[in-house]
């Protein structure tokens, strides 16, 4: 009786495990039916007959982002939205641009893990490992260099060089979200009470007040 139970425990941790992330497909593709009026866990399917090349196919993300902003980076997103072909199939990628010292401010991918690739210049990488320990592991990456971030764990990126700095990434879902810290807490919409971040923070409402003034942009 023990040993079935046991079975059964290990039997179910792992189904659990299984779908952590996005599903995996059933059939070859699922080429995503943006305008569907069904409404499913993802995107609903067109015909796979009436699929066709550029519907696996994106172009441009050879060309440099526009990192003329307050933080000084710009990410290219090649997620299902641009390749409708990627829906069901767990899978989508980010260009990143740097100018010299910017930065792609701490923000989480609340469905996928990222594994990064800097293709020019130097990075300063790191994420924050969860409560309690809240740990904070960094490295500076050269061209060529890989880091892993895991999922959902607060990371960043900063260009730690005089000039442009370009990664590529490769996340574990095809629409994997992005949360960005400080745009979540201060710019919410509606704001957050500044009775609660206050209290959250520990500093002056005066602070609060000035930080949910501020113009938060979304990369």
């Amino acid at each position: 009786m023990a040993t079935s139970f046991l079975i059964l425990a290990v039997f179910a941790l792992t189904c659990s495990l299984g779908i952590a992330s996005d599903h995996g497909p059933l059939q070859d593709f699922c080429v995503a039916m943006p305008n569907s009026p069904v409404i499913v866990n993802g995107v609903a399917c067109k015909d796979p007959k009436l699929a066709h090349a550029n519907d696996f196919f994106f172009s441009g993300l050879n060309k440099p982002g526009n990192t003329s902003n307050p933080v000084g980076s710009r990410v290219t997103p090649v997620n299902v939205a641009k390749i409708p072909g990627l829906n069901t199939l767990g899978i989508s990628m980010v260009r990143i641009d740097f100018a010299p010292w910017g930065i792609n401010p701490p923000h989480t991918h609340p469905r996928a893990t990222e594994i990064l690739t800097v293709l020019e210049g130097t990075l300063y990488v790191g994420f924050v490992t969860s409560n309690p320990d809240n740990r904070l592991i960094t490295k500076v990456l050269q061209k060529g260099d890989v880091f892993v971030f895991p999922e959902g764990l607060i990371h960043f990126q900063r260009n730690a060089g005089y000039g442009n700095a370009i990664a590529i990434a490769a996340l574990s879902s095809q629409n994997p979200g992005v949360i960005t810290i400080a745009n979540a807490v201060f710019g919410s919409n509606a704001p957050i009470s500044d009775d609660v971040l206050v209290k959250a923070f520990q500093v002056d409402k005066n602070v609060v007040d000035y930080l949910q003034s501020q113009f938060w942009m979304s990369n």
